[in-house]
């Protein structure tokens, strides 16, 4: 499914470039700061609240023409979540929490509804929608005493052991596919300004390290160490004589999101010339 996505996005976005070949380009290279968050098992449903963290990066655009630009962006960011914030009490009692960074580079489309182009006053905002294809990095990480450890690699549901929730531990580079909208408006000449808040549909529920059941914490701690076997199950208020292990620990049907939302500051390059028939 992700490969079919890849080969979708190339295809539109060589038509595209294709159809604005003749017409006069444009590009924009700056600087995007704001905030990220995510969605999965230990934030199911609040967008920026307290878990929003500060991002950043940059960003490069290359207007096809005054409606479509395509782009491309890196970008740095952290998610979090805390079953301890929660309004449930089984998530309270389930204790679980993670932050981990996020790195992500991206080529995306944009589509301007007005037409839009840096210093022409007649043109001087528009809102946008956009979407692409991103490869991301991710890290997730629970607190143990004073100390956060990686969690990947203790296999907290068991991954890579026999009866785990998978045969191998998940990986930490995916893609994700990003959508979003955005407003765009120029500051001056040769200056413009975005504002922007785009979600990110991942294929891995492992952002936050919860996904499946609970497995053995004997058997975890035999295998993979003390320290596994208690970030796999924190859980508070339970008969400390009876075992987690078999009970679902996350939501493996819903895969988790993350989400850029911020501004971006852009400085207009050089013109390139408009192409003419015949002429290369």
């Amino acid at each position: 499914m992700k490969k079919q996505y890849f080969i979708l996005f190339i295809a539109l976005l060589t038509a595209l470039t294709s159809i604005a070949q003749r017409k006069k380009r444009t590009a924009e290279i700056g600087v995007f700061l704001g905030g990220s968050y995510y969605i999965g098992e230990l934030n199911p449903l609040h967008h920026i609240n307290q878990f929003t963290k500060p991002a950043g990066g940059f960003v490069f655009r290359y207007n096809l023409n005054k409606r479509l630009s395509a782009r491309a962006n890196l970008l740095f960011g952290n998610i979090e979540g805390h079953d301890s914030f929660s309004n449930s009490e089984a998530a309270q009692q389930r204790n679980l929490s993670f932050k981990s960074p996020i790195t992500e580079f991206s080529g995306q489309l944009e589509f301007n509804f007005l037409e839009y182009q840096i210093g022409v006053e007649k043109h001087k905002f528009s809102p946008y929608i956009f979407f692409g294809l991103a490869g991301f990095k991710f890290n997730p990480q629970g607190q143990y005493g004073n100390n956060w450890v990686n969690l990947q690699p203790l296999g907290t549901e068991g991954q890579g052991l026999e009866g785990g929730a998978s045969k191998k531990k998940y990986k930490l580079v995916q893609m994700s596919i990003p959508f979003g909208v955005g407003a765009k408006a120029n500051l001056s000449k040769n200056i413009g300004l975005s504002f922007e808040w785009g979600m990110r549909k991942t294929f891995t529920d492992y952002l936050d390290d919860v996904s499946k059941k609970y497995y053995d914490p004997v058997a975890l701690a035999a295998a993979r160490g003390t320290t596994a076997a208690v970030m796999s199950d924190p859980s508070i208020g339970t008969d400390p004589g009876v075992s987690n292990a078999g009970r679902q620990r996350g939501n493996p049907t819903n895969k988790d999101w993350y989400s850029f939302i911020g501004i971006a500051l852009t400085i207009k390059l050089k013109d390139r010339p408009e192409t003419c028939p015949g002429v290369h």
